[in-house]
């Protein structure tokens, strides 16, 4: 198998993996130069570095360098030892490099008004792949939307082809309630990793309510952010846009101690940011 073709595929599905790569060694070991191998997110292993110890420790280093998103470099002496490779008597230092591979997260944007088009700026800025959607050719385009890699000038056509995944962020600021339920009734049935929403507190309980009748569990609300965004003041269509790319970045990076407020269909409570 292609470790590389691998790599592309769990970018494209929106999953995670490391890959350890030999970068040098000096002596006798069990593998060689360059040897590779893929760990997934769930434990799988592709690939080979020689077998033995030397895998499992890197398999074990792999969780801590997913959970911090940071590579590192490993050195293994193995001194002769038998006992050290599975019985593969070796005498080198190998030096292994272990990096995560992570999917570019992606910002889908509902609807393509001002505070769109400044999020657009400010997320692509902050890393975030951009698509958004609007059902009017004349805000949804590449003319506006310069940096988005897709664009749908429907919201059914979105609903029919997006398959948000553990990287998908989706921000709701259409142009009226009635998208915004439509958008929100959708998108809570996904596996998005974010789902924000702007509007009042009574807008947002008003949708959420308006969803309930139409039987969307309440339950599906419970990790919404909305009104989305950091609590910054934010008035103008630009620091509503950083407002909320904050929040993406919070989010993102499992920060704790942020605050932003959120609806339930039952009452406003303060929560913090998982």
């Amino acid at each position: 198998m292609d470790l590389f073709e691998e790599v592309i595929r769990l970018r494209r599905e929106g999953k995670r993996g490391v890959m350890a790569t030999i970068v040098h060694t000096n002596g006798s070991i069990p593998s060689f130069e360059s040897s590779r191998m893929l760990v997934k997110e769930d434990g799988t292993i592709l690939g080979t570095i020689g077998g033995g110890c030397v895998e499992a420790e890197v398999w074990a280093a792999a969780k801590d360098v997913l959970k911090c998103e940071a590579p590192r470099k490993m050195t293994f002496n193995l001194n002769n030892e038998a006992s050290y490779d599975n019985g593969l008597i070796c005498g080198g230092t190998l030096e292994v490099f272990v990096e995560p591979i992570l999917p570019q997260p992606t910002l889908y944007i509902f609807g393509g008004g001002h505070v769109s088009m400044s999020l657009a700026k400010a997320a692509h800025t902050a890393g975030f792949g951009i698509g958004v959607i609007d059902d009017r050719e004349q805000f949804a385009n590449s003319e506006r939307f310069p940096m988005a890699h897709e664009i749908y000038t429907t919201y059914e056509d979105a609903f029919e082809k997006l398959k948000p995944n553990a990287s998908s962020y989706l921000v709701i600021v259409t142009r009226g309630h009635r998208d915004d339920m439509r958008v929100l009734g959708w998108a809570v049935g996904t596996e998005a990793h974010y789902i924000g929403m702007i509007g009042s507190k009574r807008k947002v309980l008003s949708v959420y309510q308006a969803l309930k009748r139409e039987g969307v569990a309440p339950e599906r609300f419970e990790n919404v952010h909305a009104p989305v965004g950091l609590e910054i003041g934010a008035l103008t269509p630009e620091e509503i846009a950083i407002s909320i790319t904050a929040e993406l970045i919070a989010v993102r990076r499992g920060a704790t101690g942020v605050t932003h407020m959120a609806v339930s269909p039952q009452k406003a409570v303060k929560v913090s940011t998982r």
